[in-house]
């Protein structure tokens, strides 16, 4: 019933709107998102969505230029001309991903699970297909109509590692990244995607024995491929036979290049030992295992002192054990081989605000923001501002930080009610005015928080008889949601002539 009534929003929607021709599948759709917007929201979200996700993979800057060599060759073929960018995230889950506008990652670890090149360009063509035949414009376009509202409205974030942290519009990025798609949508990437492959010149039956192994990953329910390709990209049998048919129906050959791919990708599984260091010493962290943690995480520095991240995951550990200088010095030596990445300046300014470094630790945290905006970072700075008594300042930090959830999200929340109360009483205290059967005009005063509120002053006003007239009242306390009535003291008959009555509050305080 849901699907019918849908479709025929949809139908009506092309009727009196705009529809147009999908690129890809020729298939006319409702185009709430347009190009325009799709190419902006790409460019916009795609940095953030990278930082939400690992980062760039530094480390190795020619693997990199392999994997965007090979997605920039099926994007040549495409059937929708977009400015494709292709680049490998520093993330241990097998995933891969595209924003609007034809901007897509695929993580480290997924490029570990791949046999040949072939099936780089199998997951690659996927990728290009979702931005192609606007898969994530239409799965906004849902939400939309779902929500009734025709606006791209900042989305929660899911499935990320900082899904309670990420805040602002970085929102938007972090849900298209962690979307899953429809069964149609992940039949018609496969299929064209084999297209894009065999125009390209590789084998697309590659992609058949890729989603093979997939399935099987999927029986034994892997964790890692669980919270990641699997997640947004469920695999099934049915992909597997559509695959065949496809596969039969192009009747043709290509390149595989296993020993392309072999060599690109050795430095990375040389490497592999510690960056399953890495993950151990992350599960550690989780369970509050320190020691044991910075134990792996240290195995993983000896092997590969190089990358950055195991710096910053020391740094973590020694900022949750109170060891400041230390943390700032494992913060800095990640910094220093990996200045673009959030967590690094994230974590250190956070270390320098516990040494009492104010003006260091706003530097790295103002980066941090402009990186990835999170809660975390908006919150340590708006507690900075009011301990300076920049009160401006800190009610635009403490505001940012509300969007979180949690306990971090409820706290910036009621920071910026104390500060933002006495600028503006009336959003935080309710007062309708009422009259009684005896002609008393009273007022009823709810507060709206979840606040203790002192030095409540509550103003009435009118025309009597043509007259202004105009009293002013005190509650001296109010609790969370609690609500009291207020005598304006005025009686009226009924020859009197009452106009523009009003109740205001004028002023309050919150408890600290």
């Amino acid at each position: 019933m849901l699907t019918r009534r849908f479709t025929a929003t949809l139908l009506l929607l092309c009727l009196i709107s705009s529809c147009a021709v999908n690129p890809v599948t020729g298939k006319r759709e409702l185009a709430l998102v347009t190009q325009d917007q799709e190419l902006a929201i790409g460019a916009e979200q795609y940095a953030p969505a990278q930082q939400s996700q690992g980062g760039i993979f530094r480390i190795d800057p020619e693997l990199s230029r392999y994997v965007n060599a090979v997605g920039q060759r099926l994007a040549a073929v495409s059937d929708r001309q977009l400015p494709y960018e292709f680049v490998v995230l520093n993330n241990s889950v097998p995933n891969a991903w595209a924003l609007p506008g034809g901007k897509i990652a695929v993580n480290r670890g997924l490029l570990l699970e791949l046999h040949n090149e072939a099936e780089l360009a199998a997951v690659l063509g996927h990728e290009i297909v979702h931005a192609a035949a606007r898969h994530g414009a239409n799965a906004m376009q849902r939400g939309m109509l779902l929500q009734g509202v025709v606006m791209a409205t900042a989305l929660s974030a899911a499935n990320s590692d900082y899904a309670n942290y990420i805040i602002g519009g970085a929102q938007i990025g972090a849900q298209l990244v962690a979307t899953r798609y429809g069964r149609d949508a992940e039949l018609e990437a496969d299929y064209y995607g084999m297209q894009y492959m065999a125009r390209a010149g590789f084998d697309p039956s590659a992609a058949i024995g890729l989603q093979e192994t997939f399935v099987q990953l999927s029986a034994g329910r892997e964790s890692s491929w669980l919270e990641g390709l699997f997640a947004s990209h469920p695999p099934s049998p049915a992909r597997v036979a559509a695959n065949k048919m496809t596969a039969q129906a192009l009747n043709t050959t290509g390149e595989i290049n296993q020993v392309q791919y072999e060599t690109q990708i050795k430095p990375l599984k040389d490497r592999l030992p510690a960056y399953q260091l890495l993950d151990k010493a992350t599960a550690l962290v989780a369970k509050n295992q320190l020691e044991e943690a910075t134990e792996a995480i240290d195995q993983a520095i000896a092997r590969v002192p190089e990358e950055a991240r195991f710096d910053g995951l020391k740094g973590e550990i020694l900022l949750s054990q109170a060891r400041y200088p230390a943390a700032v010095a494992a913060f800095s030596s990640a910094l220093k081989k990996d200045s673009a990445y959030f967590e690094y300046h994230l974590g250190r300014g956070l270390a320098r605000a516990k040494l009492g470094d104010t003006k260091a630790a706003r530097v790295d945290l103002e980066q941090s923001i402009k990186l990835l905006p999170t809660a975390l970072a908006s919150n340590e700075l708006g507690q900075m501002s009011l301990a300076s008594g920049d009160l401006g300042n800190a009610k635009r930090y403490f505001q940012a930080a509300m969007g979180a959830g949690g306990s971090l999200g409820t706290a910036a929340s009621m920071a910026f009610m104390q500060l933002d109360l006495p600028d503006n009483p009336g959003q935080y205290i309710s007062a309708k005015p009422a009259m009684t059967e005896s002609g008393h005009l009273i007022a009823t005063v709810l507060n709206r928080t979840n606040l203790q509120l002192t030095n409540i002053s509550i103003e009435f006003s009118a025309r009597v008889n043509g007259q202004p007239r105009q009293a002013i009242l005190s509650v001296a306390q109010l609790a969370p949601s609690a609500q009291v009535q207020l005598d304006s003291g005025w009686q009226f008959s009924g020859t009197d002539q009452l106009a523009a009555v009003q109740v205001r509050v004028l002023k309050a305080r919150a408890d600290p």
